[in-house]
């Protein structure tokens, strides 16, 4: 079984890298976009990632362009946005695809892991939201329309 912490991404320079610096960390993974009706989300998301990241929790951002095209910026401007708009501390990776043939490999091992509603694994839609605990395991998907704080009670259980 291939480890959440191997799993190649990239940054948002393009640069290949894994997940190593976060094992044995709580992780929420995030789809994100910029022009979205969740984007607000965002806010909820850095005050989880504020508010956990002193007992071992991060919040990781995965920009996705596959939804209505609402994430069509470069990631000097995907950074501009979270940085300016929403005071993102959290990491923000490169630009993903999660859906398709060219859907990164993270995201496939998401959804495998942790396949939707009846058992589909496609993402429906932006922030769509994974689980993960201290050992790399996918603990539960969340829908889009979940918000962050909803997600709290679940993060404290694994801290």
């Amino acid at each position: 079984m291939t480890a959440i912490t191997d799993i190649p991404v990239r940054t948002p320079e393009g640069t290949e890298t894994t997940l190593a610096e976060h094992a044995g960390k709580v992780l929420l993974i995030v789809n994100v976009a910029s022009k979205c009706g969740f984007t607000p989300q965002y806010e909820g998301l850095e005050k989880l990632h504020r508010d956990y990241a002193g007992r071992g929790f991060e919040v990781l951002g995965f920009p996705c362009n596959q939804f209505g095209a609402q994430e069509p910026g470069d990631a000097a401007e995907i950074a501009s946005f979270c940085s300016l708009t929403y005071d993102v501390t959290f990491p923000v990776f490169g630009k993903v695809d999660v859906n398709g043939p060219d859907a990164a490999p993270l995201y496939r091992f998401l959804k495998r892991e942790a396949p939707g509603l009846f058992g589909t694994e496609g993402i429906k839609w932006n922030f769509t939201k994974f689980l993960i605990d201290r050992d790399g395991k996918v603990v539960d998907r969340y829908a889009p329309q979940t918000k962050p704080e909803d997600i709290a009670e679940d993060i404290e259980k694994l801290l």
